[in-house]
């Protein structure tokens, strides 16, 4: 994989889409769409990983366009208003432009949903996404891996991410 981007949407879990961006290799080259509240998030807490950033209005920005080539897209938090506009094939920021662009490319796009319980419309756009290739990965605890602190389940949580972007990693316990 030589280009990704990491969108994060939505309020809560913030944290964990900036810890799959520390996590990424840095020779995969990153591209990150976030709110302004995310980036001053970021700048407070120092996210260690150097990333271009690009602003969620900008819908002409290289990555939504397919011939720019990126390799895979991951939404990490993913707030179900973005998962349903992409469902629905509404591309009115960069966010759902670029994962629209992933689509019609049929390159990896991975939507991490953080809000729950989920009630029935939710479940079919993410049924009918599911169908069309995406993976939907909500942050769900795997007791399996030998977890004993919150910092562990996030590790799990951006590893399964990294699974699902075919990048290697050695984040969490894998089942033996």
């Amino acid at each position: 994989m030589k280009k990704l981007t990491v969108a994060l949407s939505g309020a809560s879990g913030i944290e964990l889409g900036w810890k799959l961006i520390e996590a990424i290799p840095k020779e995969i080259e990153l591209f990150v769409v976030a709110t302004e509240g995310a980036f001053v998030v970021a700048q407070r807490e120092g996210v260690r990983r150097d990333f271009r950033a690009l602003e969620d209005s900008d819908i002409g920005a290289c990555i939504a366009s397919g011939s720019f080539g990126c390799d895979a897209m991951a939404i990490v938090p993913c707030s179900l208003n973005t998962l349903a506009k992409i469902a629905h094939g509404i591309a009115d920021n960069l966010t759902t432009r670029a994962a629209s662009v992933m689509l019609k490319e049929q390159k990896r796009l991975l939507l991490a949903p953080r809000e729950m319980p989920f009630g029935a419309i939710m479940l079919e756009n993410m049924l009918k996404l599911s169908r069309l290739g995406v993976m939907i990965s909500p942050p769900v605890a795997g007791y399996y891996a030998g977890i004993e602190t919150l910092e562990m389940m996030e590790d799990f949580w951006v590893g399964k991410w990294l699974d699902g972007l075919g990048i290697a990693h050695e984040l969490y316990q894998r089942w033996k």
